[in-house]
């Protein structure tokens, strides 16, 4: 038995589907190269057959990577899921299809309504399909956790013998039990026994907060792949966090029988890079990545870290790629220093966005004195990708009048193509002024699902970062905006919000008003 852990990260597939998060393509590229740059074994790029964009991002991401990670894409059981998976993969230099059917007796007669027969058949099919399309193939047995063992046993030896390289153990539900599971996976495993080169792999879900724990119970039972997301993202209660499994193997080699060979100085900045992305933001007394993850505030702690660090941190910030100071960069950084830190936080930008990144910078410096890894961070985001393949809209120019006593008035000019748009409109805040002038020049009035404003820094001159939710025609997007002034930060993230929707629309052929009805 290997004495290492693949990491099989699935931020871009079941992370993605936690609710209010809608990555596009290129988004999901920048993360899958951090993923990479980590040293994942796995990257489930998406569920191709769930969308064209899915497919597409999937798609880009098999293409991306020359003798990197695996990159799988997953499918039902069902014939066209599998090709149109296997179409998505095919180009990647190690593709894998990922497929799955349901084997509790709950999913199996309100969810498939199928017999043990029918489940047993279709694994079969699906396997052999899949092997016919790539040589790696995983097979899951969904709410495996609330499954028949004599059953499961069954239905993992029928995937073998089509041809199945992986078997996957998913708690689907976050049911388990640390000790229960431990002793499940084990009797699964050896009433099994597959051949040595056969993988087994468990998928966690949260929903009592033991994802992790029953992770860590499994790779004890013998199991030699984890499926995680960064920060935990996924449905409801969210998935096994990645950095908390690999700290808790490479921190107590005492406990567990074998370790993950990633970067870990390498977590922090993929934790930071996924929240930026998402707009998930990290709890603060996150485990590995949050913001006090190693901070000391008591007496008494503080004194026990100034006599020795171990005395209250089992492991260091600089073993995941925390910061242990804050070290900021100003108007005389050079472009050695800003690229350097860029690439710190996690961004892999191409030349030409790196300097038109480190032109944003400067004029960010000539705004405020310092300038902190978050303003950085949302100034790249912002400013530079706007992951965006064609933008609709630009601001151009706005103003805003408030006083005591009467309403605010807002005047907004936007630019599409070569033409300008101008409206005037009041609202109950500035804020809300701008928003309205804004869907005056749209031609349409999206709903406002979602809106969050907060400081990248604890300073009076912190860059305002803008994060909502619009919804129309039961199309979402989501928008973010920074800048030092937060009316402008909240009008960029309402034009980023609407240039998505645009997109989105286009792709699923549906038509807006606005310029499309001129």
């Amino acid at each position: 038995m290997t004495d290492q852990v693949r990491i099989f990260d699935t931020t871009l597939r079941d992370g993605e589907q936690a609710a209010r998060i809608n990555l596009n393509k290129g988004e999901k590229l920048q993360i899958a190269r951090q993923l990479a740059r980590l040293g994942v074994d796995v990257i489930e790029a998406g569920f191709p057959a769930s969308s064209q964009g899915d497919f597409e991002s999937v798609q880009a991401i098999a293409r991306e990577f020359k003798g990197g990670p695996i990159i799988a894409g997953l499918a039902r059981t069902k014939k066209e899921d599998i090709a149109r998976a296997g179409e998505a993969v095919k180009d990647a230099d190690r593709p894998r299809i990922h497929t799955f059917i349901a084997t509790s007796p709950i999913h199996m007669e309100y969810k498939l309504k199928m017999t043990k027969e029918e489940v047993l058949s279709e694994v079969k099919e699906a396997v052999g399909f899949a092997r016919t399309l790539v040589d790696d193939v995983e097979f899951s047995a969904e709410d495996a956790s609330r499954s028949e063992i004599p059953f499961l046993i069954e239905v993992f030896k029928t995937a073998v013998e089509a041809g199945a390289t992986t078997l996957n153990i998913p708690d689907t539900v976050g049911y388990a039990q640390p000790d229960e599971f431990y002793n499940f996976v084990f009797e699964i495993i050896k009433g099994v026994n597959p051949p040595a080169n056969v993988i087994w792999s468990v998928h966690c879900h949260n929903d009592l907060g033991l994802a992790v724990a029953n992770s860590l119970a499994a790779v004890r039972a013998g199991v030699r792949q984890v499926e995680c997301t960064i920060n935990g993202l996924g449905e409801r209660a969210g998935n096994a966090s990645m950095e908390e499994i690999v700290m808790a193997m490479n921190t107590r080699t005492d406990q567990y029988p074998a370790k993950a060979g990633l970067d870990t100085t390498k977590l922090y900045s993929t934790s930071k890079l996924v929240a930026s992305l998402t707009g998930v933001v990290v709890q603060p007394n996150k485990a590995v990545v949050g913001q006090n993850a190693f901070a000391h505030e008591a007496g008494i702690h503080q004194h026990g870290m100034l006599c020795n660090r171990a005395t209250y941190e089992i492991m260091t910030p600089e073993t995941v790629g925390a910061p242990s100071s804050d070290l900021v960069l100003g108007k005389h950084s050079g472009r050695h220093a800003f690229k350097d830190r860029v690439e710190s936080l996690g961004y892999a930008l191409s030349k030409d966005d790196m300097e038109v990144a480190f032109k944003e910078f400067k004029d960010l410096c000539d705004k405020k004195k310092d300038v902190s890894d978050s303003d950085i961070e949302a100034m790249i985001l912002d400013r530079v990708l706007s992951f965006i393949p064609e933008r609709r809209y630009e601001l151009k120019d706005y103003a805003v009048q408030v006083s005591t006593g009467s309403k605010p008035t807002a005047s907004v000019t936007m630019t599409s193509g070569n033409v300008d748009y101008t409206e005037a409109a009041v609202g109950n805040g500035p804020v809300d002024a701008v928003y309205n002038a804004v869907k005056k020049i749209l031609g349409f009035i999206p709903e406002l699902k979602g809106f969050r404003i907060g400081a990248t820094s604890e300073r009076s001159d912190a860059m305002a970062e803008t994060r909502i939710i619009i919804n129309y025609k039961d199309i979402q997007a989501q928008g973010r905006g920074t800048s030092t002034d937060i009316v402008e930060a909240s009008l960029r993230a309402y034009i980023d919000a609407a240039n998505r929707l645009y997109a989105a629309a286009a792709a699923k052929e549906v038509k807006l008003n606005g310029h499309d009805a001129r």
